[in-house]
């Protein structure tokens, strides 16, 4: 898989295309944030994306934000959070599945960061209140910890605007490009508008990572295949794997016990894990793999089960048609309950959501990231059902008329009674996020009835190669790899198992990418 060469013969063995001080891998926010890093510090840099478009999973992002506590763009708006209080917070919700002073390299890291981005005219942020996502620990945070890059128009700049990956309905249902760029592709769009100023830097479309160069135990650089045709970059300072996770890959998702499939991921086609193997060649160490970013899934016509997240109303039934969960959650914490209980046999999918009339047959959804397509085509599918009465939809999705029927009479009278005694709904500042300033209890009861199949997605995974507090890859000793670092959803995630806020897997691709070359620049 890599080549373990004798160094005094590396030239003749190796036939260098092209060398560079930094070799960066992906283009989402910990590619681009290193690729940046890297020209800034006076580096040359080549960047390599395996697929078609720039951007990775970052691109698909709706806000694009990043986890970062105490930032300056935080106190400008008027934040009094402490950095004490966010390492609390964090530690509380991560624990001890990973290391200590990778959790605190994550927390404290990000402010530096944002002053340092923030110093150039072309990268600009905005505070963006979201809950933290656990909302009872210690010193969770109601406005959150999260800021997003600022909208750019990008009208004038087709070819840019044309080459970065996204949006998901442009992608998968034709949709026209918007002419501003937002969210995560804003991110992607700045940091790219931003390396036009520096020379030295080389960016690569359909280039993906073959195979890693090692000579004496240390990486020196990478063979690549660049528009199908190999080519060996040489990377005198190291090489920085940000390329996203494994989570189009079926075949790693069933190595590693990965619950879900590919087709149901977020994650861009060309999330197959190739940094990963090349990593795991080199020696690496790896956590986490069995791990990803959770979310319920809407069904979509075309057999897809996408993220899904700002309800503002319905229930979630399983099989038997009972609820069973607060449906207003944040979405990596509903998708591990259906995980488990799916693990202990208590349930399976499809499940589905159950609302009434109130708004017609469209589901209470504010934020589906893949667009809805015509309503016809969702009924005809199957996966959307309407019925007079409950006990007619029950018949329709396949569960007991007599418990589908108790159920919503249960939920009503916990409407009515203003607490959901029975999941909390509405007991965390994330449920409400999305009301309006309304209740999270909305009741069930204008008919005609109506049900909508969802499954389990996931943002990618998060299981990668294990580093140290700068990125640089550990192998199964515990003893850095000289030359090879990780970023992202390549590296194994900092907050293990959880999902702490907002902005977290943004945010830790782009911190590590620029930890990483940091201190390759000083090789």
């Amino acid at each position: 898989m890599f080549h373990r060469v004798d160094q005094r013969k590396a030239s003749s063995m190796v036939d260098w295309a092209e060398e560079t001080d930094v070799l960066v891998v992906g283009s989402g926010a910990g590619g681009c944030c290193g690729a940046y890093t890297a020209a800034r510090e006076g580096l040359s840099v080549t960047l390599v994306e395996a697929s078609e478009y720039f951007g990775g999973t970052t691109a698909y992002s709706g806000g694009g934000g990043v986890w970062f506590p105490t930032n300056a763009v935080l106190k400008a708006a008027g934040d009094d959070d402490t950095i004490e209080d966010a390492l609390t917070y964090y530690h509380a919700v991560v624990g001890d599945r990973t290391p200590r002073e990778l959790q605190d390299a994550y927390v404290r890291g990000g402010a530096p960061l944002i002053d340092y981005l923030e110093a150039d005219d072309d990268i600009e942020f905005m505070a963006y209140p979201w809950p933290d996502y656990f909302g009872k620990a210690p010193k969770a945070r109601a406005q959150g910890r999260h800021i997003a890059p600022t909208p750019r128009p990008i009208a004038d700049d087709p070819e840019l605007n044309e080459s970065i990956r996204g949006p998901l309905g442009r992608e998968r249902m034709g949709e026209a490009l918007p002419d501003v760029l937002i969210g995560g592709r804003a991110l992607v769009g700045r940091f790219l508008i931003a390396l036009r100023k520096f020379d030295d830097v080389q960016l690569y479309r359909n280039t993906p990572l073959e195979e890693l160069v090692v000579e004496d135990g240390a990486v020196v650089g990478a063979i690549v295949a660049h528009d199908g045709e190999r080519r060996a970059i040489r990377a005198r300072k190291g090489v920085v794997l940000a390329a996203g996770g494994f989570d189009q890959d079926d075949e790693m998702r069933a190595k590693y016990g990965v619950p879900g499939a590919a087709r149901d991921s977020m994650g861009p086609w060309s999330n197959l894990g190739k940094a990963h193997r090349a990593g795991i060649a080199a020696g690496a160490d790896v956590d986490l793999m069995g791990e990803a970013w959770w979310s319920p899934g809407l069904t979509h016509p075309d057999g897809r089960s996408a993220f899904a997240l700002c309800f503002t109303g319905g229930i979630f039934v399983d099989q038997d048609g009972e609820r069973f969960t607060n449906e207003y959650a944040p979405y990596d914490r509903l998708g591990r309950e259906i995980i488990a209980r799916m693990e202990a046999g208590e349930m399976t999918l499809p499940f589905w959501m159950i609302y009434d009339d109130r708004a017609g047959a469209v589901p209470p959804i504010a934020a589906t990231n893949v667009p809805f397509s015509a309503t016809e085509e969702y009924v005809e599918k199957g996966l959307w059902k309407t019925a007079d009465t409950l006990a007619g939809l029950a018949e329709q999705i396949g569960v007991p008329a007599e418990t589908l029927e108790a159920t919503v009479a249960r939920f009503n009278e916990l409407v009515a009674g203003g607490v959901d005694e029975d999941f909390g709904r509405g007991d965390e500042p994330y449920d409400l996020a999305f009301t309006g300033g309304g209740s999270a209890l909305v009741s069930i009861e204008k008919g005609p009835f109506h049900a909508a199949r969802f499954g389990i997605s996931d943002l990618g995974t998060k299981g990668g190669l294990k580093t140290d507090t700068v990125g640089r890859v550990l192998d199964t000793a515990g003893n850095s790899i000289p030359g090879l670092y990780a970023a992202g959803n390549t590296m194994a995630a900092p907050s293990g198992t959880v999902y702490p806020g907002g902005g977290n897997p943004i945010g830790t691709s782009a911190l590590f990418a620029h930890l990483a070359v940091k201190d390759a620049a000083t090789r």
